[in-house]
């Protein structure tokens, strides 16, 4: 068989099952004083479940460095069929990532939100924008600033994307859902940092999320989901927390290292490794 095509069914064979696997046991996020501390602690839990399949990624990669064109192994019907699972789980992840950038695709936003992927845009409707007052428009620019800066708009597209790949195990889904509204807390402390009102952005909120309800706008019932949204409101009426100081990179340089070891691992045993795969036969 073609090593390019046996590397691409193991991969979907081994990395797929590791990516479920590693998302469905782990612990709710921590309560944090701090939004950003928050954000940051979800942002992890919603990465972790890619770190074991980019191992075993790696691990293959190194393999099929070394393998000849036409490899020797032969993949037996239990390799292929959990392939052909994950292709199919995997392609619907793809699919609904191209159909979101379609202009006919995306969800009907009302309201103010951020759009564009690499040039991120503050978009205010204009019958909501009459609604504000000059500081509570402030306040709601401050905070779409904020995510225009940090890009959200990419973030949020490839984190739907490490959800769908999980689908339809709904641990995922809730991990979004936690990082999106930390996201929200994390922005309305940056914006407050700026020079925000807290209680300018609190009404905006509320004005946003009821201007949503008469749009019926999907989008908007989500932000008035209950208690995410009187969490929001409550943080916003109390002193900005300190977020605690950043670690070091230690654990972003160990995993690096891990990945780097693990193609090297490959090319040394990855013969031994890829055989003992299930329904791999030399």
């Amino acid at each position: 068989m073609e090593r390019e095509l046996t590397l691409a069914t193991l991969t979907l064979s081994a990395c797929g099952p590791a990516l479920v696997v590693a998302g469905q046991w782990l612990p709710a996020p921590a309560a944090c004083e701090a939004g950003r501390d928050l954000e940051r602690q979800c942002a992890r839990r919603l990465w972790w479940p890619l770190v074991p399949a980019a191992v075993a990624f790696a691990t293959l990669l190194g393999w099929g460095l070394q393998e000849p064109d036409m490899t020797s192994e032969r993949l037996g019907p239990v390799a292929c069929a959990t392939a052909a699972l994950f292709a199919a789980l995997w392609a619907r992840a793809v699919l609904r990532a191209v159909w979101s950038l379609l202009p006919f695709g995306a969800r009907r936003v009302s309201g103010a939100h951020t759009a564009g992927l690499l040039l991120p845009r503050v978009d205010i409707e204009p019958h909501l924008r009459g609604c504000f007052d000059e500081a509570e428009l402030e306040a709601v620019l401050g905070h779409e600033r904020a995510h225009a800066r940090h890009r959200d708009p990419l973030r949020i597209f490839l984190a739907q994307v490490v959800t769908d790949l999980q689908w339809p195990f709904p641990s995922a889904k809730c991990r979004l859902k936690d990082w999106r509204a930390a996201l929200e807390i994390a922005r309305d402390e940056e914006a407050r940092e700026a020079g925000v009102q807290g209680e300018d952005l609190a009404s905006a909120i509320l004005k946003a999320a009821r201007f949503g309800v008469a749009q019926s706008s999907m989008v908007a019932a989500s932000l008035i989901e209950a208690p995410r949204l009187g969490v929001r409101i409550a943080r916003l009426l109390e002193p900005v927390p300190e977020p605690r100081p950043r670690g070091s990179h230690v654990a972003t340089w160990l995993l690096v290292g891990t990945i780097i070891a693990a193609v090297f691992a490959g090319h040394a045993f990855g013969e031994a490794v890829v055989r003992c795969l299930a329904s791999v036969q030399p």
